[in-house]
């Protein structure tokens, strides 16, 4: 995967950040921390849905993947926001980031009329 993420539109909430640095968290496969690269102090947990929610499968619009170039799945890497907290950890099913797996070109995607929640409990795989 492309370290350098460059969104097509800010993600919501981060305007006018577009463009990010992604580095694996050691110990942790599929977990990343996304950084600005304007602002140091930035800072949100990914998780590559591939590895920790193997049957997340978020419908997208041709719209969609045409913004970040994604022509196949191969092209896409889906990452969920992860909010980790005292009592645990959710992540966020309804908003994917999508990343061209070649190229670091990402965006965010509200998914409409999906039933995905927006925290979603994360829970260890049994």
């Amino acid at each position: 995967m492309n370290p350098v993420l460059t969104f097509v539109a800010p993600p919501p909430g981060l305007a006018p950040l577009v463009d990010f640095s992604l580095d694996k968290i050691d110990g942790a496969d599929g977990l990343y921390a996304m950084h600005a690269n304007l602002d140091s102090e930035l800072r949100l947990f990914l998780l590559d849905a591939q590895v920790h929610l193997p049957d997340y499968a978020p419908m997208l619009t041709d719209e969609q993947c045409a913004s970040v170039d994604v022509r196949t799945p191969e092209d896409a890497i889906v990452l969920v926001v992860a909010n980790p907290a005292e009592d645990g950890t959710t992540v966020n099913l309804l908003a994917p980031i999508v990343v061209n797996a070649s190229t670091g070109a990402s965006a965010q995607f509200i998914l409409e009329g999906q039933n995905y929640s927006l925290r979603q409990e994360l829970r260890a795989a049994a």
